[in-house]
């Protein structure tokens, strides 16, 4: 009898343990995955619960929760939404994306940060409240920014700096979507939504001003210079430099001309005059010469692989890989295997602006507690030296002619000196080039940096990043500028 006591007992006690086994495996292991499951609702009220901070720029509020009063308490609305889909992003019922997802925590009254607020609001029995994000953006620029390329009719970009600290005036990437349709409540609709989106062809809810890069044409002949002031400490705007209409290739019968096998002046011309007009040849020479490891240390220098987050991911910038002297030369004028991100072109334009210096760029500028109280402020930090400051100073006065009476003169704001430089793009699908313009203005104390990216906008000729994209920017400069 004592013997099946025991054994019983001992049954039992397996039992028990493996069910304490099992709930501390539920609990502890596999929570995080039942709290996630689409399945819960109770996670899916919980995410309205709390009261998520603003987000904010300059005195306009971007986003912010309203008080429903009612089964979802709190519901995301977005003001101006098409204008700052790709900076803000957006919080569904399942996720965020953008701003949304970077700032979440602090958003939502969760981070640590805000652990004395939230015991707070447990004691006063209030929601918990998030804290309010202050981005950089000028709602100058990014309106200038988002409505000018709309007129342009292109799908594109537009990144705008503030040369001296590195801090995102603008970011627009069109087409847009409205996040108000993917921050319903109602897990269905917005299924519904994001689906219909995500088919798109056009890819709306691509941001294309950091998510994808692209060949940057003959804005990319800024950075060939700054290798060659680089390299050559005595040259200048005045330098002389071969200018063939049409530049023999080592390895192959086909040569690189120039637009349209157009002639660049008398065959040697000047650094100055080779950038105003965009010739092709000077460029791709002095890339062959310099050789692929100096055109590489130079793309380093402005920042050009190196990863970026804003706090958004940008993707990385690349010169590509090592090859023969004639795709280097290819490459020496933004072609070839070349692929850059409009805002690392806005960071070149940027750094000739700040006299050499890369600032690190940054969305982020203040985060404030429900309270008013700062938690934390961003600091402009230095990235990289692209550039030595008299380097710079012959490349800033380079860039102004262009806009003075090179390609760029559609760049041009009355009582302004602006500098810039304008691209066209060949793609590799039959599309139509791509258009670019990056630039900077006022030139003697300069205040605001862009670049505009407009996809297969070009009409085929290096004027075209000109007529298309340089009014854009202009645009944008002029906002800042209030001119």
């Amino acid at each position: 009898m004592n013997g099946t006591l025991k054994r019983v007992a001992i049954a039992c006690m397996v039992m028990f343990g493996l069910l304490l086994v099992n709930v501390n495996y539920l609990q502890a292991v596999k929570a995080e995955e039942f709290r996630s499951d689409n399945r819960n609702f109770r996670r899916f009220f919980e995410r309205y619960e709390n009261q998520r901070g603003r987000i904010t720029a300059g005195n306009e509020v971007l986003a912010e929760s309203v008080d429903t009063e009612g089964d979802i308490r709190f519901e995301r609305r977005y003001h101006n939404g098409r204008m700052y889909a790709h900076v803000l992003g957006f919080f569904a019922p399942e996720s965020e994306r953008g701003i949304e997802a970077t700032e979440n925590r602090l958003l939502d009254g969760t981070a640590a940060d805000l652990v004395v607020r939230r015991a707070v609001d447990l004691l006063t029995n209030k929601p918990t409240r998030g804290a309010n994000i202050e981005l950089t953006i000028d709602p100058r620029a990014q309106r200038a920014a988002y409505e000018s390329l709309r007129r342009v009719g292109k799908k594109g970009a537009v990144v705008a700096l503030d040369p001296k600290t590195g801090a995102i005036k603008a970011m627009v990437s069109l087409p847009t979507y409205d996040p108000n349709q993917l921050a319903l409540p109602n897990k269905a609709k917005v299924a519904q939504a994001y689906n219909k989106l995500d088919a798109d062809k056009d890819q709306p809810l691509l941001n294309r001003a950091i998510e994808t890069t692209y060949a940057p044409g003959s804005t990319y002949k800024v950075v060939t210079t700054a290798a060659l002031l680089a390299e050559d400490e005595t040259a200048g705007p005045q330098t002389l430099v071969d200018a063939p209409q049409v530049l023999d290739l080592p390895g192959t019968t086909v040569g690189l001309p120039n637009n349209a096998g157009a002639a660049c002046g008398t065959g040697r011309v000047t650094l100055q005059f080779a950038l105003e007009r965009s010739c092709n040849t000077p460029f791709a020479k002095i890339g062959m010469e310099l050789g692929y490891e100096k055109m590489k240390e130079q793309a380093a220098k402005f920042g050009i692989g190196e990863p970026l987050q804003i706090p958004l991911n940008v993707a990385p910038s690349s010169v590509g890989p090592k090859e023969d002297l004639a795709a280097l030369a290819q490459a020496s004028i933004g072609q070839r295997s070349m692929q850059m991100t409009p805002l690392q072109m806005a960071m070149v334009a940027a750094a000739v602006a700040n006299d050499g210096v890369v600032m690190k760029p940054y969305l982020v500028n203040k985060v404030v507690s429900p309270d008013g109280d700062t938690i934390d402020e961003t600091d402009p930090d230095e990235l990289s030296e692209a550039m030595s400051e008299d380097a710079a100073r012959k490349l800033k006065q380079m860039m102004v002619s262009v806009v003075q009476q090179g390609t760029a003169t559609a760049a041009q704001i009355p009582g302004v000196s602006v500098g810039g430089k304008t691209g066209t793009a060949e793609t590799s699908d039959n599309a139509p080039p791509h258009a670019w313009f990056i630039g900077f203005a006022p030139a003697d104390n300069p205040q605001i940096a862009v670049c505009v990216f407009v996809q297969s906008g070009a009409a085929g000729d290096q004027a075209s990043g000109g007529r298309t994209a340089a009014p854009v920017a202009r645009d944008v400069m002029r906002a800042v500028l209030q001119q």
